[in-house]
């Protein structure tokens, strides 16, 4: 099991950047594959990004694509996301997620076995 914590959200101007982390529990970090998912008011849950145990490939929604970069640091048992050129329609609560099956990217929640509490994105214009 692994718990999950992430931090760096606020508010931002449009146009700008900012880095989510997400620190993991446990000495397994390694064999998680990683994602992060955001869910705004009134929305489904949908992925943004994801990033396979070794950090040898990398999957990005459609909408982030050249704006985000998912990365992750095995020794620190930590991911990062980095969000540049930020939109309002960027806001969002952002989760980081942990799928143990395989080491095979997921674009779905149900393919991750573990969430953290989440953290608030938000973009003005």
């Amino acid at each position: 099991q692994v718990q999950l914590v992430e931090s760096g959200g606020g508010l931002v101007q449009a146009g700008t950047s900012l880095r989510l982390s997400c620190a993991a529990s446990g000495r397994t970090f390694s064999s998680y594959v990683m994602g992060w998912f955001r869910q705004a008011p009134g929305k489904e849950r949908e992925f943004v990004a994801a990033i396979t145990r070794s950090g040898s490939i990398t999957k990005y929604a459609d909408s982030v694509k050249g704006r985000f970069t998912i990365s992750r640091i095995n020794a620190k048992n930590t991911v990062y996301l980095q969000m540049n050129s930020l939109k309002p329609e960027d806001t969002a609560v952002y989760y980081c997620a942990a799928r143990s099956i395989c080491n095979t990217i997921a674009t779905t929640a149900g393919g991750y076995d573990y969430w953290g509490q989440g953290t608030q994105v938000t973009v003005s214009s």
